[in-house]
């Protein structure tokens, strides 16, 4: 192996509960609900699959379900999907909605799994190359930056700047060339056993974690070191490959 690639929510990073995301956007409203409004409507939002990164809907409404289908695949879908998820829950200000998206966008609504920064630090030590391969519709490199993993990640390949879908292969593809990596010499590591292990089209080996709370997975990455040895020397008389072979 000489690349590792790593999806995002789930597997690298967890989103913060409905409760907690729900909390956080009442009191920068300065808006309150009492305790058991609260817990209705967390669970409510839950339900919904409001947030993004959190449990997916119990149902899709048949007027979104075209949307929902392609909400990776821009930003503006992303956010028309969500958004319009979030309100199918009643909140005292329609406002709130477009709070709760704009909150699920910053580093405090993330946290990095236990073993993250010490997998990721190890592959990069190793000299391993590393890039996350994401379905999302915003920027996460913020969300890398504010928890000190950024360093070690070589490549982002996130749907909506691509215009494309994980599993379809064209955005594996992007993140070994990028990486100067042949997909037979990588790793996908993620949580869907649909949309990551579309990468084995591409001929990589795929990886899978399950999507926990932080607090219940506090190493599950740790295998992908086993998983993927020191990477050897490079041998300047090897005749160059084709990143996409």
């Amino acid at each position: 192996m000489t690349a590792v690639l790593f999806d995002f929510s789930g597997t690298l990073f967890r989103a913060e509960s409905t409760g907690s995301w729900l909390r956080a956007v009442l009191a920068e409203a300065r808006q309150t609900l009492g305790e058991r409004e609260l817990a209705e409507a967390a669970r409510g939002l839950e339900e919904a699959g409001a947030l993004p990164g959190g449990a997916p809907p119990v149902r899709v409404p048949a007027e979104l379900a075209g949307l929902w289908g392609v909400r990776d695949r821009s930003a503006a879908e992303h956010r028309a999907a969500y958004t319009a998820m979030s309100r199918l829950v009643p909140l005292p200000d329609p406002a709130l909605h477009d709070a709760l998206y704009e909150r699920h966008m910053t580093p405090a609504a993330w946290a990095p799994y236990p073993d993250a920064h010490e997998v990721l630090r190890t592959l990069r030590e190793r000299g391993i190359g590393v890039g996350v391969v994401s379905n999302i519709g915003w920027d996460l490199r913020p969300v890398f930056r504010a928890h000190g993993l950024d360093a070690y990640v070589g490549t982002y390949v996130l749907s909506y700047e691509h215009g494309v879908q994980k599993p379809d292969p064209r955005l594996f593809a992007t993140a070994c060339a990028a990486l100067g990596a042949r997909p037979r010499d990588v790793l996908m590591v993620g949580d869907s056993r649909e949309a990551d292990g579309g990468a084995a089209a591409l001929g990589c080996a795929v990886h899978f974690v399950d999507h926990l709370p932080v607090a219940e997975r506090p190493d599950a990455l740790l295998p992908v070191l086993g998983l993927v040895p020191h990477r050897a020397p490079a041998d300047p008389a090897a005749p160059a490959h084709d990143p996409t072979d």
